[in-house]
């Protein structure tokens, strides 16, 4: 079989994997249905894949490729780091609009039961693609503090910083995916509240420029054009 063929089939495995996975989550994920609805053999999705753990992880490595690829395109702008950052901004909340199952498949695979079935090797792809995703943000604070645009309390680094944006953003991003009560809860437009969230969190530590000098909304209006005019296309109607 043609390399090109094999790679074909892993993708197709991937596609149909997903799909089931976010349906219904790791038992959702049987193989001899996989096979069957592939027209193979068991066997075969064994010839690319050791183990379903296996499917689930590179189902996620291939959710961070996908989130990596806008963080550089985003952290590539022209502009102050604040702005950058908050290009930043703008490729997370498209990459979840934009990508509900992937989404989904970084909510769920926590469990330490999948991770203990998969190869070390597997295991380092992953963890390969999340670090190069944190190095991008972690970069964009370094250049705010090497232009004196932010100064950061001495027990905070720029990766402590980005976890808890990180840990902000996906939180709340979580909520959204899952709660069907955002307007019961008074929240009309609940991604409007983590942009306007981060920004004051950003001028608590006295990124400049600060929003009150500064339209960011405005900025992330000509980022969304800019860097992800094919994505912007595909969300005009809701964004």
């Amino acid at each position: 079989m043609k390399k090109q063929e094999i790679f074909d089939r892993g993708v197709r495995i991937l596609e149909l994997a997903r799909a089931r996975f976010v349906r219904g989550g790791y038992l959702g994920l049987g193989l001899n249905s996989l096979a069957a609805e592939l027209g193979v053999s068991r066997g075969t999705i064994y010839n690319h894949f050791k183990c379903k753990e296996e499917i689930i992880l590179a189902l996620l490595q291939d959710t961070m490729e996908i989130r990596l690829g806008m963080y550089r395109r985003a952290a590539a702008y022209q502009g102050t780091p604040r702005v950058r950052m908050t290009a930043l901004g703008v490729a997370g909340e498209l990459f979840v609009k934009l990508y509900p199952d992937h989404f989904c498949v970084e909510r769920v695979v926590q469990s330490d039961s999948i991770w203990g079935k998969t190869t070390e090797e597997r295991r380092a792809l992953v963890k390969s693609s999340q670090l190069r995703c944190v190095e991008v943000v972690a970069g964009v604070v370094r250049d705010g503090v090497a232009q004196n645009h932010i100064t950061l309390p001495a027990d905070m680094t720029p990766e402590s910083l980005v976890f808890g944006l990180w840990a902000m953003t996906d939180g709340a991003y979580s909520i959204i995916a899952t709660s069907d009560a955002m307007i019961d809860m008074g929240i009309a437009e609940p991604f409007l509240a983590i942009r306007r969230t981060i920004q004051n969190v950003l001028d608590g530590f006295g990124w400049t420029p600060l929003s009150a000098d500064y339209d960011f909304d405005a900025a992330m209006e000509r980022i969304v054009k800019d860097v992800f005019p094919e994505e912007y296309s595909r969300l005009k109607q809701s964004w």
